[in-house]
């Protein structure tokens, strides 16, 4: 089996942040989104991915993957979608890759608590050609939801006014290559899409056997920051206890100072966790609070900050409002406020002074 991971997305619910990188590799615990799902693609055993870019961010994507593509042992080949057509059209650009195997298909953007080897591991026990990942809501006509008979899936909707239930199509399944015939005789929904929803239901209806993965855990589609946020919270709480991780980052319950990262300084500072701090961090006069995840380089001195993320190399310096569910682009100031709280979405290389 291999895996195809779809990052060809321009991530404007997430912009400014996105003007200057794409949104898959934001940092989650300060490990990009993209990087936690290849971890979960290789704990299912699977050592060939395909990841489908935006040639726009092509290099982006190669700084973040080469280095670490030897430590996974895996292969990563960079399949271009240049124009947003939609989700199965992003599979149909996969083809040459996938070949004659079942593939995994993951959105880039999303990631689970359980991470996906149950999803796979349905798929190789059972005679199918199809597994949908299903996630219960309590809003399901905000989603495509199935409809169940027994352990198959009868029927696919799309944003129905009156749903069949409440299992929400989430991003990601396994397929058999016979979805690509289903692709080929697709028609562009109201949206000029082709949609991964329209494709099951083609897979549904040529009789294909196409079954339910029930989701576990959480799951999470960080496709707007207030849900990276969130992400990063929970990513936070499921890794519990002072550790330095592989990258020479630290994830704290406790401050422990024998573990502090390489050149990384905290003086005078109150630490709540659980955090992460990464290398050659500077933390002076400060308080920072639970589930905030501090890249290398950052300066924190006479501010307060929960709840945020952080990016490599930006700076805080005497910021008077507490910091708060906000994400803080690479090499960016904030200086000088005013107020009891503040909450910031701020692109790469911004100065902000209040």
């Amino acid at each position: 089996m291999k895996a195809i991971v779809l990052c060809a997305g321009e991530g404007t619910r997430l912009r400014p942040i996105t003007f200057t990188g794409p949104k898959h590799l934001i940092p989650i615990a300060n490990k990009p989104i993209l990087l936690h799902i290849i971890d979960d693609i290789v704990a299912a055993g699977i050592n060939q991915v395909g990841i489908i870019i935006n040639r726009k961010w092509e290099q982006a994507f190669r700084d973040a993957l080469n280095d670490t593509c030897s430590h996974w042992g895996i292969d990563v080949d960079y399949i271009y979608q240049d124009q947003p057509l939609g989700l199965a059209h992003a599979a149909g650009t996969a083809r040459g890759f996938v070949g004659d195997e079942p593939f995994l298909m993951c959105l880039g953007d999303n990631l689970l608590q359980q991470g996906i080897k149950p999803l796979v591991n349905r798929f190789n026990a059972e005679n199918l050609n199809c597994v949908v990942s299903l996630y219960e809501v309590k809003n399901p006509s905000a989603f495509g939801v199935a409809d169940l008979k027994g352990q198959r899936i009868s029927r696919v909707v799309e944003k129905p006014k009156e749903p069949p239930s409440n299992w929400a199509i989430v991003g990601m399944y396994v397929f058999d290559p016979n979805v690509f015939g289903i692709i080929d005789n697709l028609k562009p929904s109201w949206r000029g899409e082709y949609e991964i929803t329209d494709a099951i239901q083609g897979m549904i209806d040529a009789g294909f056997n196409v079954a339910p993965h029930f989701i576990e855990g959480w799951w999470m589609d960080t496709g707007q920051a207030a849900d990276m946020i969130e992400a990063n919270r929970r990513v936070l709480l499921q890794t519990p206890g002072s550790r330095v991780t592989d990258a020479g980052t630290i994830i704290w319950d406790e401050v422990r100072p024998d573990l502090l990262p390489e050149d990384t300084t905290i003086l005078n500072s109150e630490i709540r966790g659980p955090i992460i701090i990464g290398k050659g961090c500077h933390i002076e006069d400060s308080y920072i609070g639970p589930f905030t995840s501090l890249g290398d380089g950052v300066r924190v001195v006479r501010s307060g900050i929960e709840n945020s993320i952080l990016l490599d190399h930006c700076e805080v310096y005497r910021f008077k409002p507490r910091l708060d569910k906000s994400i803080i682009g690479r090499r960016a100031k904030l200086t000088s406020a005013t107020g009891p709280t503040a909450t910031l979405g701020v692109a790469d290389d911004s100065v902000i002074e209040f």
